[in-house]
């Protein structure tokens, strides 16, 4: 599934393959970095905290978001 991001979240490219795994994780990441929250609304949570220790997030956006999953119920560990 190709999608075209907003350019808040990625700015590089005008395409964005959803089913490629490297490319939807790449996407996942910009979002919690970039994104706003209608476009964090768009993502499956529970693949987010699934993929999040994977995500290389900076330290204090990856605590922010472990902590928000984790009040939410999305928390894998």
């Amino acid at each position: 599934m190709h999608i075209t991001p907003p350019r808040h979240i990625v700015w590089s490219t005008d395409r964005v393959d959803l089913s490629d795994p490297f490319q939807r994780q790449w996407y996942i990441r910009q979002v919690l970095m970039h994104g706003r929250s209608e476009d964090i609304r768009g993502l499956d949570l529970g693949e987010v905290a699934a993929l999040l220790d994977d995500l290389r997030l900076p330290p204090d956006v990856h605590r922010l978001w472990k902590k928000f999953l984790g009040r939410h119920g999305d928390d894998q560990g």
